[in-house]
């Protein structure tokens, strides 16, 4: 058997950093619940459509988290973030966030670790019953104080520590 061996180019150390900080923001505050929140090393599998997707998000708060096989989940998380790289934000905000609004996931986060910038969306349903993503907030320093993860209001993020400003 042959191993083909693909070199990515690395994503910068600030996106890093904030899917780091983020995760560590949240896990302290989730000991003791049932939900936890994962980085970047958890993937999700689902059915969409009828084919077989998977997808590894940057951050992730999974309350059902008994539903994997090895690292993979194969329920829906409440929450997902992405941060940007220049090589995935046209994913990011095209094909994985369809499959996150067809999944019907409750928020998610699509954070500018450049710009320091973070676009809310939250899931709700058209006059058909289709789920579809409606911004709700765009936050930036000028309005950190409004950064907050709506589905889970208890869960404090502090946007110069996400930012590592």
């Amino acid at each position: 058997m042959n191993t083909v061996l693909t070199d990515m180019a690395g994503a910068y150390i600030e996106h890093s950093d904030v899917i780091m900080a983020f995760t560590a923001i949240v896990y302290s505050q989730l000991k003791g619940s049932t939900c936890k929140v994962y980085p970047d090393n958890v993937q999700y599998k689902w059915n969409v459509n009828g084919e077989e997707k998977t997808v590894i998000p940057d951050a992730t708060i999974n309350c059902r988290v008994h539903a994997k096989k090895g690292n993979s989940f194969f329920d829906i998380p409440r929450f997902v973030m992405e941060v940007l790289s220049d090589s995935t934000k046209n994913y990011d905000r095209g094909e994985k966030m369809d499959i996150y609004r067809k999944m019907e996931i409750d928020e998610y986060w699509i954070v500018d670790w450049e710009k320091r910038q973070v676009e809310i969306y939250n899931l709700d349903y058209d006059e058909q019953g289709s789920p579809q993503y409606h911004l709700f907030r765009t936050v930036t320093k000028s309005n950190k104080e409004e950064l907050e993860i709506v589905h889970f209001p208890n869960i404090k993020i502090d946007f110069d520590e996400m930012f590592n400003i």
